[in-house]
């Protein structure tokens, strides 16, 4: 669909084990598209389509101050779900504030880790 629809071409395509998940990565402008399969029934990916089905499962932010993104949101009362970044895909920091305190909405920051 990305590819021959929206005519996107896919930037790149990760293994994130740690998350259990397939990625792939597609621009369209300064908007970047990350597209997520699970690899595994136990994957936080799998057990979301469960759930919800096929859809969009977050959004995110890039920063260059993940720590300090983190440190706001809370502060403004945001709760975190990684209160400490990981390493996620293409080489980034990331971290999730909860649904239930951003109007339902997952989200992520993400800060490249170069």
């Amino acid at each position: 669909y990305y590819e021959n629809v929206l005519g996107l071409t896919c930037e790149g395509r990760e293994e994130v084990e740690s998350q259990k998940v397939r990625t792939a990565f597609f621009a369209a402008g300064e908007v970047h598209i990350e597209l997520l399969e699970p690899t595994s029934d136990e994957s936080p990916i799998a057990k979301f389509l469960e759930k919800n089905g096929p859809g969009i499962h977050h959004i995110a932010f890039a920063t260059d101050d993940i720590g300090g993104q983190l440190k706001q949101a809370s502060e403004a009362g945001a709760r975190l779900i990684h209160e400490v970044p990981f390493e996620g895909a293409n080489d980034k920091l990331v971290a999730f504030l909860h649904p239930k305190s951003t109007h339902g909405v997952l989200t992520e920051f993400c800060q490249s880790a170069h």
